[in-house]
């Protein structure tokens, strides 16, 4: 069948970029590691056999270090990310792991590799936090890249591509991602990864489309075939007809169009027609991410995520790397809000990888402030380093998952602690340091009057208040339908914790997906709350839409919606009164 006959076929996946690219397919050829021989080394050989492992990840080593002194400018800053993959490679609990799997079966290093590997990914995969749950990828990437040296394969080089293409693969590392030209590389699209993986981050800073979890597109895309990406919905159109891609260069020129309007406002104040002025944050996992957050106009930093730093690693970060971490982010932005959330993350084997123990449900389980106060030696390590790293700064301490009033007396009984060691120890810190509680939990709703006459601001986490609110797992196809904000109880509970707020004259954020899309903005200033935090690449489209809406019209509208009972009817109202910005920002392809 000719290219001209071929049916248009549409693929769906998750945005992982925004933006629409249209153009020839290129695979990239990852063959060579699916297949990994099996064989047994007798006693004198174990010696032998462990080298060529050690040989193997030197390969990959010096690899990785050649990538990071030719990665380009635009990418200097996701270095950090690969000089990580660098330090796994030597890591105990994958290259000590692997040895000592050679030597007590006595069998090749491939094979031992694959069956480390096959242990520690289902430790990450279990994690509740979908950017905890995406560093499976970082593991699989660094093994695989040493799978390749084992097996003589050579390495994918995307830097050598010579025609302006858009990649199609199983999956990119951030190695290879890192290699991407952009006057070459329009965009890409991979059979598996998800929001939260370094991919992805570094896909969104270079502002190219990336459409990610496709499963199947490796399978039905070949080289040169004609496609259209459209990162912000995750779709893929495969063998366009003319009438689509006609509507596509359409919806692309709209797309861009939209953008640089964006980019020379995104400076401007987020002031409502009728004078309202609200802050509009980052939410940031890197360091290296604060530098897009400026660039796009935030406010400050509402939510930066600490848990990167206790990952990949054999044992917990020192106080002092974590306080050069803090003020290095600190440093960048000294007159603006950082909002540092304490360790949110789920049992031992998270960090240190020495536990055996499983929970049957981890979103039920020992995970955020719980696993902190478990391990207060853990927690109180990090509480100094960011009260050490606040005197630079305007720092906010961001306390996650608090279920109830017995979690934040203890919580702040070990930060009076911790200032209390501070001063003993002669360092000094900040004493001025705001505190808050995420509200993620229904209980933390229900108590959100008590709690707020103990700290200074609530941010809400809308993802996980919906999760657990819905008893919804995200991640399960089956229910993953039923997860909506506009649902009238998650409207309900929002409207709770911003009354509270009011009563007790503390202001009120949200930092959860909900702060990073236009269409809820109306249902959000009718709330009244003080500050919203978004991905660094929504801040100028949220601003934007912010300026388009008057405050008083969005209570009214806030009050007519909290009448309705049906999620539906809620929906129907929200995009018969606010379309436009619906329409402004969201494209749909319909088969």
């Amino acid at each position: 069948m000719s290219k001209k006959q071929a049916k248009e076929i549409i693929l769906y996946g998750i945005g992982g970029s925004p933006g629409i690219c249209i153009g020839k397919a290129y695979l990239v050829d990852k063959d060579g590691v699916d297949v990994v021989p099996k064989y047994g080394v007798s006693k004198n050989r174990l010696a032998d056999e462990k080298t060529r492992f050690k040989a193997a990840v030197k390969k990959a080593t010096d690899e990785l270090h050649q990538i990071i002194n030719d990665t380009p400018e635009e990418l200097r800053e996701h270095a950090r990310i690969l000089e990580t993959h660098a330090l796994l490679l030597k890591d105990k609990m994958l290259y000590g792991r692997t040895i000592e799997t050679i030597e007590k079966e006595q069998i090749n290093a491939e094979w031992a590799l694959k069956k480390v590997i096959s242990r520690l990914r289902p430790m990450f995969e279990s994690m509740v936090d979908p950017y905890l749950r995406d560093r499976s990828e970082d593991i699989l990437h660094v093994s695989d890249r040493i799978m390749k040296s084992l097996l003589g394969a050579d390495p994918v080089n995307i830097g050598t591509i010579s025609k302006r293409v858009i990649l199609i693969a199983r999956d990119l590392s951030p190695a290879e991602t890192s290699q991407i030209q952009l006057e070459r590389i329009m965009g890409f699209v991979t059979d598996g990864g998800g929001r939260a993986s370094h991919t992805c981050i570094i896909a969104r800073s270079l502002e190219i489309p990336a459409a990610l979890g496709l499963e199947k597109a490796t399978r039905m895309i070949r080289t040169d075939d004609i496609i259209i990406v459209d990162g912000t919905a995750g779709v893929v159109v495969l063998n366009p007809s003319d009438d689509t891609l006609i509507e596509a260069e359409r919806r692309k020129g709209e797309y861009e169009e939209r953008r640089a309007v964006y980019a020379r406002t995104s400076h401007l104040p987020a002031e409502t027609k009728d004078g309202l002025r609200l802050s509009v944050m980052g939410n940031i996992e890197l360091p290296e991410e604060v530098v897009a957050v400026l660039d796009k106009g935030g406010d400050g930093i509402g939510l930066y995520r600490t848990e990167f730093q206790y990952m990949n690693r054999s044992q917990f970060p020192s106080e002092d790397e974590l306080y050069e971490n803090y003020k290095d982010v600190i440093d960048v932005m000294p007159d603006k809000p950082v909002t540092i959330r304490t360790l949110d993350i789920n049992g031992d084997k998270a960090v240190s990888y020495a536990s055996d123990t499983t929970e049957m449900n981890p979103a039920l389980g020992l995970r955020a402030i719980r696993y902190c106060l478990r391990k207060p030696e853990v927690f109180k390590n990090q509480l100094r380093a960011i009260l050490r790293a606040a005197l630079y700064g305007h720092v906010r301490i961001l306390f996650p998952m608090i279920s109830g009033m017995d979690e934040l007396m203890e919580t702040k009984r070990l930060l009076a602690d911790v200032a209390k060691s501070l001063d003993k120890d002669g360092l000094a810190y900040g004493k001025q340091v705001q505190i808050g509680v995420m509200i993620e939990v229904p209980s933390a709703v229900l108590m959100a009057d008590a709690i707020a006459k103990e700290v200074d601001f609530f941010s809400i986490g809308t993802n996980d208040l919906i999760q657990y609110t819905m008893a919804i797992d995200r991640g399960n196809q089956n229910v993953a339908h039923l997860y909506n904000p506009l649902h009238p109880a998650v409207l309900k509970l929002l409207k709770q914790v911003t009354d509270a707020g009011r009563n007790n004259a503390i202001p009120v954020f949200i930092c959860g997906e909900m702060a990073s899309e236009p269409i809820y903005m109306p249902i959000l200033l009718g709330l009244g709350l003080n500050e919203l935090s978004a991905n660094s690449n929504a801040i100028p489209i949220v601003k934007n839409a912010i300026r388009d809406l008057d405050m008083g019209q969005s209570r009214q509208f806030l009050d007519k919606v909290l009448t309705l009972t049906s999620t539906q009817r809620i929906e129907a109202l929200v995009h018969d009164t606010y379309g436009d910005l619906l329409n402004n920002n969201h494209d749909h392809w319909e088969q």
